[in-house]
C-alpha cells in the first residue's frame, strides 16, 4: 500500500510540474527554447528579452536580492544554485541549461540531463559595460531573438542618457555599499555594474580603492569614515544588521547618517546585467537631491 501510495504521489507530482510548465510557456513567446539557469543575471536578462527560462535556482532569494525584473508566476525553483534538485530539472526536459563560470564544478551532472552553455560577464580584463553588451547578444542569439537584444541595448543606453540630462551640473561624489553583517561591507568601485552606470551618468565614485574582479571590496565599516562623499547602501540589510546599526557609534558617526543625507535603496542585482543596471539608474537618480549640492 505505501509503494502504490508513493507511486501515485510521484505520478501526481510528475503532472502538476507537466501543468506549470504548460502554463509557463505561454508567459513567453512561442518557439523560444526552454531553457533552465542557475545564474539570476542570465536570468533577468532573459526575461527582459521576453524569452524567460522556464526554471531558476532560488527564486525567492532572486526576488529579494535582484528585485526587477520579477520572474513570472510559474517559473520553476531548482532549489539552491551550488545544489540545485536535479530530478526536477530532468522532469522538465530543458532543451539547454544555462550557467555562469561560477558553477562550472556542477556542468557533469547537469550535461547528463541538457547541453549546457557557460556565459561569462564579470572577467577581469575588459569593459564592464561592453561586456553587458556583449552577453546580452550572446543570449538574444541563444533565444533567437537578436532584435529584442538590439532593442533592449539601444533602450538602456537611451534611458542612462536622459537620466543623465536630469541631474544637476555638480553633484557629491558618491560611495555604494551593501552591508555583510554589521561591521562589514562592500564597497563598489572599478570593474563592476554599479561603476558602469556611474560612468554614464556622469557621477563620481568616492571609492579609489582595490576591487576583485566583481567590482568591489570588502571592508570593515571605520574605513568609510574618512572618505567625503555621500553614501548609497543598497538593500537587502541581513537579518538583525540595521537594529544593531542603530546602536552602534561608529556607524553614526558615519558623515552621512550624521547629516541625514544617506541614501537607501531597494535591492538591485549588483553583479546583473542590463535590466540591473538600468533598475540602478533609476533608482539613484530619483534618490539624489535635485539641484547643485
Amino acid at each position: 500500500m505505501n509503494a502504490s501510495r508513493h507511486c501515485h504521489r510521484r505520478r501526481f507530482a510528475g503532472w502538476l510540474l507537466g501543468l506549470l510548465t504548460g502554463l509557463f510557456s505561454a508567459t513567453g513567446l512561442a518557439g523560444t527554447p526552454r531553457l533552465a539557469t542557475l545564474d539570476w543575471t542570465l536570468a533577468e536578462t532573459l526575461v527582459a528579452l521576453d524569452a524567460p527560462p522556464v526554471a531558476v535556482a532560488q527564486v525567492a532569494d532572486y526576488h529579494g536580492w535582484v528585485g526587477e525584473p520579477r520572474l513570472p508566476d510559474a517559473t520553476v525553483d531548482l532549489g539552491l544554485r551550488s545544489q540545485p534538485n536535479l530530478e526536477r530539472l530532468a522532469e522538465l526536459s530543458p532543451e539547454r541549461i544555462l550557467i555562469s563560470p561560477m558553477f562550472a564544478a556542477l556542468a557533469p551532472r547537469l550535461e547528463r540531463i541538457a547541453p549546457v552553455e557557460t556565459l561569462a560577464l564579470y572577467t577581469p580584463e575588459g569593459d564592464t559595460w561592453a561586456q553587458m553588451l556583449d552577453l546580452t547578444r550572446e543570449l538574444g542569439e541563444l533565444v533567437e531573438r537578436p532584435e529584442a537584444a538590439d532593442t533592449l541595448i539601444d533602450t538602456t543606453e537611451a534611458e542612462l542618457a536622459s537620466l543623465r540630462d536630469r541631474l544637476p551640473e555638480q553633484t557629491r561624489p558618491l560611495l555604494i555599499v551593501q552591508f555583510m553583517d554589521a561591521r562589514h561591507v562592500r564597497v563598489f568601485g572599478a570593474n563592476g555594474l554599479f561603476q558602469a552606470v556611474l560612468d554614464r551618468l556622469g557621477l563620481e565614485n568616492a571609492w579609489r580603492g582595490d576591487t576583485n574582479y566583481w567590482g568591489f571590496a570588502l571592508v570593515g565599516v571605520e574605513e568609510l569614515l574618512g572618505l567625503e562623499a555621500r553614501l548609497v547602501v543598497v538593500e537587502p540589510y541581513p537579518e538583525g544588521v540595521e537594529e544593531k546599526l542603530a546602536a552602534s557609534g561608529l556607524w553614526q558617526r558615519q558623515p552621512s547618517v550624521e547629516n541625514g543625507s544617506l541614501i537607501t535603496l531597494p535591492p538591485t542585482w549588483s553583479f546583473g546585467a542590463l535590466p540591473s543596471a538600468s533598475r540602478f539608474a533609476e533608482l539613484l537618480v530619483a534618490a539624489l537631491p535635485p539641484g547643485r549640492e
